[in-house]
């Protein structure tokens, strides 16, 4: 069985580890350097993205994450996560992790009020659409040769991708009760069920 760490320092980790344990999957939450050993995987969840890393730095944990993520470890940020993740970011903001080959528009579709759910067709999840949710949402807006973009909306905007053993999802898999995501990401990225 695998383990996957969640980041819990700010965010809607609690979703995602309620997510895992209900797939049978141990989920501890990670807060500090010594709680990344013996996992197989990370995910870095949705929130505040400055907040998440101003946490990191006093946590000690920025460094041993971009280790991590530039190291082949398996990693999935979404929302705020693949903000941390990407290499580059709009004028507002600076790069975390720098791991990921793409470059990301922070809160791309406005404020809080403008959030939404679209049923987006992912190929590497099956026929059935997968229903996204989209909260102050990032997205996709460039990736690099080796990016798989995983699912775009209907303007052919990315707003899932992977390099790797990295993935990343500008939406919240968490908040549904489709599976398939985190599915995925534990079959397909960290190789594990």
């Amino acid at each position: 069985m695998a383990t996957i760490g969640v980041l819990a320092l700010q965010g809607d980790f609690r979703e995602h580890r309620e997510v895992l344990e209900g797939m049978g999957v141990a989920a501890p939450e990670v807060r500090l350097p010594r709680e990344l050993e013996g996992l197989d995987g990370l995910i870095i969840p949705g929130g505040e993205s400055t907040t998440i890393v101003r946490l990191m730095r006093t946590s000690n944990l920025l460094e041993p994450l971009k280790k991590l993520a530039g190291g082949g470890f398996p990693v999935w940020g979404t929302c705020a996560g693949m903000i941390l993740l990407a290499k580059r970011l709009d004028a507002t903001g600076t790069p975390a992790l720098d791991a990921m080959d793409i470059g990301v528009r922070r809160n791309a579709f406005g404020r809080q009020v403008d959030s939404f759910e679209a049923d987006l067709p992912i190929a590497a999840l099956g026929d059935r659409p997968y229903r996204a949710i989209f909260i102050r949402a990032p997205i996709i807006s460039d990736v690099g040769p080796a990016v798989e973009v995983l699912a775009r909306l209907e303007n052919g905007t990315p707003v899932a991708a992977r390099e790797g053993r990295l993935l990343a999802s500008s939406f919240h898999p968490e908040l549904t009760l489709d599976r398939r995501f985190h599915r995925y990401f534990l079959e397909q990225v960290v190789g594990k069920q």
